[in-house]
């Protein structure tokens, strides 16, 4: 909820603080480990506020370069797996 009400950032972190008190205090262990890894990326999430766009399109290439590199089993040469990769995804 906190993404589809919120638009400004600040109103934003305001609502994932009240929602972090929350969770430390309803006692559940499961809560208190999932708000550990919110406080640990709390700007990270909260940068979706500054223009609403996700990091989607950087993991997806990501997890092509990290198939690419399966797919040659291993780099040795540097340079040229950066120009394979380039005339492939560029």
């Amino acid at each position: 909820m906190i993404y589809t009400k919120n638009t400004i950032k600040d109103f934003a972190r305001l609502s994932l603080a009240r929602w972090y008190n929350k969770a430390g205090e309803s006692g559940f262990k499961s809560f208190n480990t999932i708000a550990g890894t919110i406080y640990e990326h709390y700007d990270e999430i909260l940068n979706f506020f500054v223009n609403r766009s996700t990091s989607a399109s950087a993991e997806s290439f990501n997890a092509k370069i990290k198939a690419f590199r399966a797919k040659l089993r291993g780099v040795i040469d540097i340079k040229f797996f950066l120009f394979r990769l380039t005339k492939i995804y560029a």
